[in-house]
């Protein structure tokens, strides 16, 4: 089943997930990211929300997103002050949310041609595919 309709040309949308895996576009990413429209960044480091610290969002910052979607796995987790903070001062609005729901989020507000950027956590070692 297609997950998005094809609006903008030559942005990043994310085409499928799952908790240990994305297609964002034409490529395969197994590592949490951050991803905007015209940018994707593999090489970040934290994998899980708790190890999360303000450092690991300069990225994210350097961006310069109006809103960020931070896509986890488990609902459970609660943002860490700190963290809401640092983006409250850089005037980012960070909203969380599932990892499936940060996705679709993401490419309606990337077809909207809006500032956002989603930093996707996912979850190492498991292979199951969710359907899109």
């Amino acid at each position: 089943m297609k997950f998005t309709l094809d609006g903008r040309s030559g942005v990043n949308l994310i085409r499928a997930y799952s908790p240990s895996e994305l297609r964002i576009g034409e490529r395969m990413v197994v590592a949490s990211c951050i991803v905007t429209a015209d940018t994707l960044i593999t090489d970040w480091q934290p994998a899980a929300p708790e190890e999360l610290t303000e450092s690991d969002l300069e990225p994210l910052f350097a961006l310069l997103p109006q809103i960020a979607l931070l896509g986890i796995p488990d609902t459970g987790y609660a943002v860490r002050l700190n963290i809401r903070a640092s983006c409250a001062a850089r005037g980012v609005a960070l909203e969380v949310m599932d990892l499936g729901a940060a996705c679709r989020t993401f490419n309606i507000l990337v077809q909207e041609e809006r500032r956002v950027a989603a930093v996707l956590l996912l979850e190492s070692g498991r292979s199951e595919k969710k359907a899109t």
